[in-house]
């Protein structure tokens, strides 16, 4: 088939999707209200001890970057969690026997969570403005801090979704994310800085992609580190938006291909 067809019928999936959630508001109630609750929180429990000498609202700029991190990339397990349920109902066999794109549904699949993510981060942004956050840098930056989660998060559906691919139920895709993602995105340098962790722990998230998509946002949004100005502790976090993009272009060319060859193994049985 022709690209234009691919495009075509990855977009009609991708509407497929998003119907869903209209369909389900309690897919986007959920969705919005666990950031909303993690901005709150970590804003007023953990403001008031970290960024006790810079002041909370101090800490509040540094913290919400770390917060869209880790929403966007915890929102990633929608595209395996979704995959896995449509292989379970049988409803990706009903895809295969129709005249469309055999990328159509992974495309789409993880397309339309990028327009989850985009209506997450506004919420998170609103968030975050009222608790005191503020973008110090220009517009063109601080658009180019939201391509940048936007596209780390796409870069993790594609994991998720050969995850989801690879498990029976779309309860294994939660569990096994979770045990992979939430170290992510606690040993970085989303809610503390890189500083207070200890020696081994800052080691490895001086190098995880987390921190560095983290510290990219921060630096075009112009939030900086409440507790001083500490010289990078890596490469990657010295060069924080190339090492993201380098980051999400790896794992797009490993599991574009692995994902696309699971899903033909998998519903072709």
């Amino acid at each position: 088939m022709s690209l234009r067809t691919a495009v075509h019928d990855g977009s009609v999936v991708a509407r497929r999707n998003l119907i869903k959630i209209k369909r389900v508001p309690d897919l986007l109630v959920f969705t919005t209200i666990q950031p909303i609750m993690f901005v709150l929180l970590f804003a007023y429990v953990f403001g008031g001890a970290i960024g006790r000498e810079a002041g909370g609202a101090a800490y509040r700029e540094f913290l919400i970057a770390g917060i869209f991190a880790q929403t966007v990339v915890f929102g990633a397990t929608i595209t395996g969690a979704g995959l896995a349920e449509d292989v379970k109902k049988g409803i990706i066999d009903r895809f295969r026997s129709l005249p469309m794109s055999s990328s159509a549904v992974l495309v789409g699949r993880t397309l339309s969570d990028v327009v989850n993510n985009v209506l997450v981060l506004v919420v998170m942004g609103v968030t975050g403005l009222v608790v005191g956050w503020r973008i110090r840098t220009s517009v063109p930056e601080a658009l180019l801090a939201v391509v940048l989660l936007l596209l780390f998060a796409y870069a993790i559906s594609w994991i998720m979704a050969w995850i989801g691919m690879l498990v029976p139920t779309p309860e294994v895709v939660n569990n096994a994310a979770f045990v992979v993602i939430f170290p992510l995105t606690f040993i970085a340098n989303t809610f503390v800085p890189l500083e207070t962790l200890p020696g081994p722990l800052r080691a490895f998230a001086a190098w995880n992609p987390v921190s560095a998509v983290t510290q990219a946002a921060r630096d075009l949004f112009g939030n900086p580190d409440p507790t001083g100005t500490a010289p990078p502790a890596s490469w990657a976090l010295a060069n924080p938006v190339l090492y993201t993009v380098l980051w999400a272009g790896v794992i797009l060319l490993v599991f574009v291909p692995l994902a696309t060859w699971q899903y033909q193994r998998s519903t072709s049985r």
